[in-house]
């Protein structure tokens, strides 16, 4: 019997050995996989306003989409949003420019509505009235070349940052852009169409002071919620939630970001894009960890100054990261590959 046991032990020890336990399943799994990511490339694919900012990216039937603000400053008036495409990410022209006789025109989002229309979110603001922002949409049926007036969405003074559909609907955070960061509160919208907003929770249970977000719909169902905020100790947070949405789950993340953005791979590991601003300001690359609720710097971009404001896309096993950035010359509008 003893040496029965004895070789039994040895069979289970050296299975052991070959097979390991992890001690946190989820955690341990995530962070073997995080690797640092490879920069393949960074070009500068426009710069021909005096100020070039806040972008997104999209792919779409074979084709780039870039959307970007420009103006004469930061904050200008003249402040519009730019349409440019491309077939192979290096050469692109200009098929729409936005703007408004008195707004300045800002952050401009794109997707495609699920009936195959261009809808380019963003914001008119009037820096001397009273409601400063006012959300706004436009709709494009010919791939971006010609749009309709545009409307305003949402709540005055609420600012919905960026529409993500998912299912059918259009869902949304919305922040206060009240003067005083202190009284910045969130709210959380969703719509059939794109152009009119239902309130889902009128103030979601996130402390004051709040900005940018980015939802990220996940394949069991449940989102994520990366949040600027900007009171406190200033640090993001990172939301979760399940259908339909009406309770949020959050934790500070441990960073201060700006603009955020993120997409999952199709291993499930979680990337974002924000403005890092410590010890200087960059835009940067970061594993996100949903349970543990932090964000892991993994690749500064060739960035500094203003900059930041990302969209991404994954095609070709590499991530395509459109993003602005002032640290040649004056803020242009840069584009990254990243293999990862």
């Amino acid at each position: 019997m003893t040496g029965r046991f004895s070789t039994l032990y040895l069979f289970l020890f050296v299975l052991v050995l070959a097979h390991p336990i992890p001690a946190d399943d989820h955690i341990q799994a995530t962070h073997s996989r995080n690797t640092t990511p490879e920069l393949v490339s960074a070009t500068r694919i426009w710069d021909r306003a005096a100020h070039n900012a806040f972008t997104d990216l999209v792919r779409h039937e074979n084709r780039w989409y870039c959307v970007f603000r420009e103006g004469s400053k930061h904050v200008s008036p003249d402040g519009s949003l730019r349409v440019i495409t491309s077939l192979d990410g290096k050469e692109w022209h200009s098929i729409a420019l936005i703007s408004h006789p008195v707004d300045d025109l800002r952050d401009a989002k794109l997707t495609i509505t699920p009936d195959g229309r261009f809808m380019l979110n963003g914001a008119g603001m009037q820096a001397d009235k009273p409601i400063r922002y006012h959300s706004m949409v436009w709709f494009s049926s010919d791939k971006g070349k010609t749009w309709d007036e545009g409307s305003r969405i949402g709540d005055p003074g609420f600012w919905l940052w960026r529409a993500h559909w998912h299912n059918g609907t259009a869902y949304t955070m919305g922040y206060a852009t009240d003067r005083d960061r202190t009284k910045r509160t969130l709210r959380f919208y969703k719509s059939d169409d794109g152009a009119t907003y239902k309130t889902l929770i009128k103030q979601v249970n996130v402390d004051n002071g709040v900005g940018e977000d980015r939802i990220l719909f996940l394949e069991d169902g449940s989102a994520l919620c990366l949040l600027r905020h900007e009171t406190g100790t200033k640090n993001g947070f990172l939301g979760k939630s399940r259908p339909p949405f009406t309770n949020w789950i959050w934790k500070e993340v441990g960073l201060r970001i700006g603009g955020p953005n993120m997409i999952q791979l199709p291993d499930g590991r979680i990337i974002a894009a924000t403005r890092l601003y410590s010890p200087r300001a960059r835009t940067s690359l970061s594993w996100v960890d949903p349970v543990a609720g932090t964000m892991t710097e993994c690749l500064a971009l060739p960035s500094g100054g203003d900059t930041s404001y990302a969209g991404l896309v994954l095609h070709d096993g590499l991530l395509w990261v459109s993003y602005y950035s002032s640290h040649e010359e004056k803020t242009c509008i840069y584009l990254a590959k990243v293999r990862l």
